[in-house]
């Protein structure tokens, strides 16, 4: 059972072979079996868990059943909850409870979800491999030695291990769809303005935006159509955007008439070779399910991981200043004055990648570097932007590699920011654009310790979440990436 997909557990829900206290129960005793091994939570109240489990049976009884009742959803520890911490896996939070629910949070309550932990992350959302985070690096199930991704990679390492069954994530430069592709999950970023953002703590306010992790493609769509819609809350989501019915999308099992864009920007030299074949081979398993692949190109491709990280950390420099140790988070023991007040708390709250982040979004957004650095750089995401829409006008969606390597050491590229930077090359330009993303697994390649997966990254107009749904499922049914599963992991409790 612990490896069944959302939809699967759904149906013995919906037929009375199971109920939502025993899932609570069977996914409580497998972290408890694995989570020391991956350190992919960094908070479980199993009484929580399970009132909330108990509560879905009664409305289940009294009720009938909502879109998600009884199904256990972990939450990437962003996420605002009224119920137990939200860290940001950062010391300058640690211990925070926020006063309100996230909106997708209330949306997950009112589908019937049972809120199932905080799941680990790079400190604010800052990473490629969940080696930022103040609990520690979370680690891969496919191979213990290495990253899962970031920055949510312990909602990737949850959903992979079955130590639960879907999980949210976010994504501002490849976020979920990364650590989706280096553990062998589904993961969709939709268009930006689709989900709320109010209650996700901010890394990058105008790329931030929530998403899902889970098994298969039915699967992710059952999780975004119970957080997508429009909330007044949140001036950036919008409420008059085209509705996706997200699991008709699913239903189809061919690619006949689909013209799916290549662009030769994303098969580059310096990309993995293995990983490149096994994308290759998954474009010509779509070329058999009678879609025909098209050479496009994106020309501006190369300017996006510059462009990135100047209107990232800019926006991140700004939304950080609010933790000062005046009204909330970490504050430094007997400052001397008000300034030494702000300085220490900050220097004691905020580790090393964050700083790093806070210092170039401030330098690129000071006097004089203004226009050379950010306001050029939004040019470029304009240029970046044009050339998806170009491209839209030849081919119906595009797919290329999620991460152009896959899964790498823990500890091997820590020293080496830049070359970290570099592992989001496929999945940046996406959020500068505002599209959406979806990444499923197509394949493993040898790594060291064993077999690695692969993930294939399909990108959309925006709004046309059932244009990936549809392309994805018909891939899906034809290949079994999704039945494979990480050694160790395949009993209830403790290892196999």
């Amino acid at each position: 059972m612990p490896f069944s997909t959302l939809s699967k557990l759904k149906n013995r829900l919906d037929a009375g072979e199971t109920s939502a206290v025993e899932l609570a129960r069977i996914y409580l005793d497998r972290v408890a079996a694995h989570n020391d091994a991956l350190n992919a939570f960094v908070h479980i109240d199993a009484d929580y868990i399970l009132a909330q489990a108990e509560a879905s049976d009664a409305h289940r009884s009294a009720h009938g059943a909502r879109a998600l009742e009884g199904l256990p959803i972990a939450v990437k520890d962003i996420f605002c909850t009224q119920n137990g911490p939200t860290q940001c896996c950062s010391n300058i939070l640690k211990g925070f409870h926020a006063p309100y629910d996230a909106h997708v949070i209330t949306r997950l309550k009112e589908a019937g979800a049972v809120l199932f932990g905080k799941t680990n992350m790079d400190e604010f959302a800052m990473g490629s491999s969940n080696e930022t985070s103040a609990f520690g690096p979370c680690r891969n199930p496919w191979n213990s030695d290495c990253i899962p991704g970031g920055s949510s990679g312990g909602s990737a390492a949850a959903v992979a291990a079955a130590l639960a069954p879907a999980a949210l994530g976010t994504d501002t430069g490849g976020s979920i769809r990364q650590p989706a592709a280096l553990t062998g999950i589904t993961g969709l970023k939709p268009t930006y303005g689709r989900v709320s953002r109010r209650g996700i703590i901010a890394f990058a306010s105008s790329l931030d935006q929530a998403g899902s992790m889970t098994r298969t493609v039915r699967d992710t769509a059952m999780l975004c159509e119970a957080i997508a819609g429009h909330d007044a809350g949140d001036a950036t989501s919008v409420a008059d955007a085209p509705a996706t019915d997200w699991l008709a999308a699913c239903d189809k099992t061919d690619m006949l008439g689909l013209k799916i864009g290549r662009p030769k920007e994303y098969f580059v030299d310096g990309m993995d070779a293995s990983v490149r074949a096994t994308v290759e081979a998954a474009l010509a398993e779509c070329e058999k399910l009678g879609a025909e692949i098209v050479d496009i190109s994106l020309p501006h491709t190369e300017y996006a991981v510059a462009a990135y990280y100047v209107i990232a950390p800019s926006e991140a420099s700004a939304n950080l200043s609010r933790y000062d140790g005046v009204r909330f988070g970490h504050r430094c023991d007997n400052p001397d004055d008000l300034l030494d007040m702000y300085t220490r708390s900050r220097d004691e709250g905020f580790g090393s990648e964050v700083k790093r982040r806070i210092l170039t979004g401030s330098f690129a957004l000071s006097s004089g570097y203004y226009d050379a650095y950010y306001k050029k750089a939004q040019q470029v995401r304009t240029l970046i932007r044009q050339d998806f829409l170009d491209a839209f006008e030849k081919v119906d969606v595009i797919a290329t590699p999620t991460s152009p390597i896959p899964a790498f050491k823990i500890g091997e590229k820590t020293d080496d920011p830049l070359t970290m930077y570099l592992s989001d090359i496929f999945t940046i330009a996406v959020n500068l654009a505002g599209l959406p993303g979806l990444s499923q697994p197509c394949g493993f390649v040898d790594g060291e310790g064993g077999e690695l997966p692969v993930g294939l990254q399909w990108i959309a107009p925006a709004w046309r979440e059932d244009a990936l749904l549809s392309a994805a499922a018909a891939y899906e049914g034809a290949t079994d990436w999704t039945k494979k599963t990480p050694v160790g992991f395949d009993l209830a409790g403790g290892a196999a």
